[in-house]
């Protein structure tokens, strides 16, 4: 994948822009190229997204169900961690 190639001054003024690219960006001065920027971390896409809320409202469902609270279901899972954590040792 080619860079793109933005003066610093130009990657500084639109910085929030090259930070959710996905496109490498090689940053220069005078001319030359004095850093890369490698995006690693794409964002989210939409459909994504919705996967996730989708996800979220059946976990919602399922505590609901089970007649339990989110803050149960939190404690016994640093419970088990804890547990875990301590068998290793």
């Amino acid at each position: 994948m080619q860079a793109t190639k933005v003066r610093i001054r130009e990657f500084l003024e639109h910085l929030s822009s090259y930070l959710e690219s996905k496109t490498p960006v090689a940053i220069t001065r005078h001319g030359a190229t004095i850093r890369i920027f490698v995006p690693i971390k794409p964002k989210p896409s939409q459909a994504d997204l919705e996967v996730f809320r989708i996800a979220g409202e059946r976990v919602q469902e399922l505590i609901a169900a089970a007649g339990t609270t989110e803050d149960e279901v939190l404690e016994d899972f640093k419970r088990l961690r804890r547990e875990r954590r301590m068998s290793k040792s």
